[in-house]
Parts: structure tokens; sequence; C-alpha cells
């Protein structure tokens, strides 16, 4: 397979992914490794060589077959570009964070079928997972609706989608938690009995790292009013029942942010977001969604 270098792709795309605070390079380099899954050694897709002239034109039309939320369209179009180069028309792609019906197309694209068909597969895959985040997001989005509280991910994410995951999480409507380690303090169970408490361990943070964000996890009531008193102004409420996260955002009475983490369902969302906290994280998210389901129909010839 000719590669399209990254110069020559459309700079439209590439500004776009850059705008949406992906690197653009990091993300071809996905999807070159993706298409070498697909391309090992020098055979190509053996099953549209032997049934599709090289010269062949056609249109294709990738489509929802479920509602849900698009992401990853622009990645998507990427990879036609990258397998196809100027060969590729892509038009009627809607934007990504686009709620969508079953049956609405969401791209169109022209070119080579033997090279829309190499890189159908791999489109599809960035495009209907990334949709499947997107949804799932949308879904906690509307169960919160009101509440004033927000959906946060978290950083169980695939290894190496994690720029790409919480994109699509923003698509969806949701709010991105700390992409790494070292951008924000998180001070969970572990760092706790290492510290020998939570405001030990806020405290050590605080020393080292002044103008760092800190959020400190507690399992009780006892530990969110220490931290208060500490002047921790981000805590996590960890496993607690909606009684207890009630009480706590009434301790607490605005001295801080306060998030709910722990086996939260989407049908407990509501009276989650009720009790007043800021935010609820969901891992599920992004560690085992279930992908939106994206088809590409070639046309027939007319």
């Amino acid at each position: 397979m000719a590669a399209t270098p990254y110069d020559a792709l459309p700079a439209a795309l590439v500004d776009e992914l850059s705008s949406a605070g992906l690197d653009p390079r990091r993300v071809l380099g996905q999807i070159a490794d993706a298409l070498a899954e697909d391309l090992p050694g020098d055979r190509g897709d053996v099953s549209s060589r032997a049934t599709i002239g090289g010269t062949v034109m056609g249109e294709a039309v990738m489509a929802a077959r479920e509602p849900g939320v698009v992401a990853g369209l622009g990645v998507a179009a990427l990879v036609f570009a990258y397998v196809l180069g100027d060969d590729v028309e892509v038009g009627g792609r809607v934007p990504d964070g686009t709620k969508v019906a079953a049956g609405d197309v969401v791209m169109v694209v022209r070119g080579p079928i033997r090279g829309l068909l190499v890189a159908e597969r791999t489109a599809l895959n960035f495009a209907s997972h990334l949709s499947g985040v997107a949804t799932a997001t949308a879904h906690w989005v509307a169960a919160l609706d009101g509440t004033g509280a927000q959906v946060l991910d978290t950083r169980k994410t695939l290894p190496g989608w994690r720029a790409l995951q919480k994109y699509a999480v923003r698509c969806g409507g949701g709010v991105n938690h700390r992409f790494s380690l070292s951008d924000m303090a998180m001070v969970k169970d572990n760092h706790v009995v290492a510290a020998g408490g939570v405001v030990p361990a806020y405290t050590a943070v605080r020393e080292l790292y002044p103008d760092l964000p800190v959020e400190v996890e507690v399992t009780d009531l006892d530990q969110l009013r220490a931290l208060l008193d500490a002047g921790c102004n981000r805590i996590l409420l960890d496993n607690m029942d909606t009684a207890t996260m009630a009480e706590a955002v009434r301790i607490t009475a605005g001295r801080a942010t306060l998030e709910a983490s722990g086996g939260l369902t989407l049908d407990r969302a509501r009276e989650v977001g009720e009790t007043g906290v800021d935010f609820v994280s969901v891992g599920a998210l992004t560690h085992s969604v279930r992908v939106l389901d994206l088809g590409l129909d070639l046309q027939e010839s007319r």
C-alpha cells in the first residue's frame, strides 16, 4: 500500500484534529499501525485484488445503523486520505458530536474501490468505537440533566487511545478528568495508606507541588471533615451510598468540589446527581463501552 505522506494530507483535516486537541501525527501513527495489521507483507487486500479492477471507481456511504452520537469521523476521513491521497473525495460528513438516527448518512466517500475497501474496516473501527464512547457519555449527560452534576471520564482508557477516547467524551457532552499522572495530583486509597492518612497525604502533595490541582479520595465523612479543615478544595467520594453523599454535600457547604465515584450505574445516575455533587466519574465511558454500529456500503453503479 502506498501511504500518503503527512505533508500531503488535506490541511483542513489536519487542522481539524489539531483544533479538537488531538495530535495529528500521533493519530496518523495509530492509523498506520492499524492498517499494518490488515496489510502485512506485500500481498495487500487479496479479496479486492481478485474481484475488482485497479482503476474501477465507486462511491460508498457510511451510515448509522442505530441511534447515537457520532465521533471520530474526522479520523475516519483521515484513514481514507492516508490510503488514497488525492484519489479520494470525502463529502457529506456530519460534525462530530451530532446526534443521529438509524439510517442517517454520516459520510460519503468516492474513489478507487480497491482503496476504499482497504480503508473501510480501519475507518469504521475508529469511528464506531469513538462514537460508542460519545453515545455512552451522552446517555449520562441526559440522565444528569438539571441536577447540576457533570459526567467525568477517568484514566481507564485503552492503551494508546487516551486522547481519542477523551475527545469522544467531549463530543458526547462530558468533561475530561486528568490526562496523566502529572497534570493533577489524585490521592487515592493506596497513597493514603502509605502516607498515614488523608491529611498527611494531602499536605505532602501540597508542600511538594503548591500550584498543582489536588484531589483526595475519601471513604467516610470523618475523612471529609478532616480534609475540609485542612483546606482541600477537591474531594472524591468513593463508593458512598446516596444518603451519605447527600450528607457530604451538606457538610461541605460549597467549600470544596465533590466528585462521586465507584460502582455507579446509569440507572442510579440521577439520584446521585440530585445529592448536589459537582461531578460523577464513570470509568465505563472508556474501559468497556459498546461500539456504535456504523456501516460502509458501496453504491451500485447506475
